[in-house]
């Protein structure tokens, strides 16, 4: 009867451990956005994490007569690619992300996570710089 408790248990705790890993650390989907970076801050109570928006231009408004803007909300674990972000307010990137299914609170608040940054322009200059 033990040994049935036992093998019981560990099933549980294997399903449990693969729903865990299957929510919140498999990548359900990778690809880059591009668009002016809105803002980009260091913000959180007991984990600090790297939270920014990224506001994408459009021309199929939902709307006759309006431009369509869309919002892309995210969080940047890494802290070089934070350091990078911190100073390119205002400017227009491409940001490269890994999609996960759920937010972990160390990770930050949303499922999105940029990894890399694959181009910083400035509106003002035109200047592009793509190596990091």
């Amino acid at each position: 009867m033990k040994k049935f408790v036992l093998i019981i248990v560990l099933i549980i705790l294997v399903v449990l451990g693969g729903f865990f890993y299957y929510r919140y650390y498999f990548v359900f989907g990778r690809g880059t956005k591009a668009g002016e970076l809105n803002f980009f801050v260091e913000k959180g109570y007991i984990w600090k994490t790297y939270e920014g928006r990224l506001i994408q231009s459009g021309f199929k408004p939902q709307t006759l007569g309006g431009v369509q803007s869309n919002e892309f909300q995210f969080s940047v674990t890494d802290e070089k690619v934070a350091q990078l972000l911190m100073g390119s307010s205002g400017k227009l990137l491409e940001l490269h992300y890994r999609e996960h299914l759920g937010a972990l609170p160390w990770r930050g608040y949303s499922n999105f996570i940029v990894d890399s940054v694959i181009s910083v322009t400035d509106p003002k200059t035109g200047e592009r710089k793509t190596s990091f």
